[in-house]
């Protein structure tokens, strides 16, 4: 009986860990999204949660650590924003992808700005980027193959190619909205959408 507590106290203090982690993230993506990774601090990530260099470093061993958790959660928000790909096909979830964004200032921001910054070859986030790239255009051309067995998508493009440009009109985008929010990213992309990948009436 005297050690029962005990489980409890370990529950809260993880509890509270978690929290603290989370804090640590969202902070993080504001100084990120702001500075870049190389020039964001992580000494400013701490003071922002009221913690010290050494205690952030006890939830997230390195700045690349703490940024690798920053995007893990970045792409599950995608992921769930864009919904099940067995209900929705490519065009649909990258317009519900691209509707989100515009509620994410923080990290889209972050995304484009780290991007920009992996494309020196000297990053150490380069390959990790490319290959990134690359798995998505893949992803992608699949899901265009598809769409055009099923009549949604114009025969007579490149899958391949097409699945590129998608990838560059969405950042395209996201770099014209970051600048002026009056851009509206849903409406330019639903015109690319239909000028280019729908069938002719």
């Amino acid at each position: 009986m005297t050690d029962a507590p005990a489980p409890r106290a370990r529950r809260g203090s993880y509890a509270k860990g978690q929290q603290t982690r989370q804090r640590i993230v969202d902070e993080a993506v504001l100084v990120f999204g702001r500075s870049g990774v190389t020039a964001g601090s992580l000494r400013e990530v701490a003071a922002r949660v009221g913690l010290t260099p050494a205690g952030l470093l006890h939830h997230f061993a390195s700045k690349e650590e703490l940024f690798a958790e920053v995007l893990r959660q970045r792409d599950e928000r995608v992921r769930a924003a864009a919904g099940d790909p067995d209900e929705h096909g490519l065009i649909e979830q990258m317009q519900k992808v691209v509707a989100h964004n515009a509620t994410t200032r923080g990290l889209t921001s972050l995304y484009t700005l780290v991007v920009a910054e992996a494309g020196d070859p000297a990053h150490p986030s380069h390959d990790a980027f490319a290959e990134r790239y690359r798995r998505s255009a893949e992803t992608a051309a699949e899901l265009l193959r598809a769409g055009q067995a099923a009549g949604e998508v114009r025969a007579d493009i490149d899958p391949a190619r097409a699945a590129r440009l998608l990838g560059a009109v969405m950042d395209g985008l996201q770099q014209q909205w970051l600048l002026d929010e009056s851009v509206d990213m849903s409406a330019l992309f639903a015109e690319f959408v239909r000028g280019y990948l729908r069938p002719s009436p």
